[in-house]
């Protein structure tokens, strides 16, 4: 028998505090000092490693130290600096314009707001909450990428794989004052038990909330 929405509600806050146990320090990995190195670090980052982002932009914050920087870029220059993070032609289309549009339209500052930061040339709703979440603290929705979406269908807290979905969901269920860490902290158990060829579910402190949980050694009941 499935359960309810309010059974759902509750095991899911059992979730979200056995997580900030046992990940207190949960941020992102994307290594950055301001909120437009964290936009170029996450536009970097589709389709590609945030290990593989932080070993390209290193060096190119250093050769484009600011908005104007990436905005005169040359364009192919811009993209063979992004080479290895893959997409890169589209992703150095996406730097330069972006960087354009915010000295046009914000001064060269990122801006607060879902809103405006889903204007931007590369930026969508998933991007714009990383910036919003991380840059400034700002809650405007849960970012869901491949480890956020898979352990939420495994904990049962979604059935969906669409993104949006997958977020349309977790935002019901969770506080909003957990949806910045709440992603942080799902990646990262991604990454260090639930990983998605063999989840270790017999060393896993949620395996007894978790409905997929499958452990031969020894019961989760």
């Amino acid at each position: 028998m499935s359960e309810s929405f309010d059974q759902t509600k509750k095991r899911a806050a059992k979730v979200v505090r056995l997580l900030k146990k046992h990940y207190p320090d949960s941020f992102t990995a994307l290594k950055y000092r301001t909120p437009h190195q964290l936009l170029v670090s996450t536009i970097l980052s589709a389709q590609c490693t945030d290990e593989r982002v932080n070993m390209v932009t290193p060096e190119l914050f250093k050769k484009y130290p600011s908005v104007k920087a990436f905005a005169e870029a040359d364009l192919e220059e811009l993209a063979e600096d992004i080479r290895s993070t893959g997409f890169f032609r589209n992703k150095a289309k996406a730097i330069k314009k972006s960087a354009k549009e915010l000295i046009e339209r914000h001064g060269g500052e990122v801006p607060r707001t879902l809103d405006e930061l889903v204007k931007l040339s590369g930026v969508g709703r998933k991007t714009a909450s990383v910036i919003l979440g991380n840059a400034y603290e700002v809650a405007e929705g849960v970012v869901v990428d491949t480890h956020v979406g898979r352990l939420s269908r495994r904990l049962g807290l979604t059935e969906h794989k669409d993104p949006v979905k997958v977020e349309r969901d977790l935002m019901k269920l969770i506080p909003k004052k957990d949806w910045i860490l709440l992603s942080h902290m799902l990646i990262d158990h991604g990454r260090a038990i639930c990983n998605a060829r063999k989840p270790k579910c017999c060393e896993c402190f949620l395996a007894k909330l978790c409905p997929s949980a499958e452990c031969p050694d020894r019961s989760l009941s």
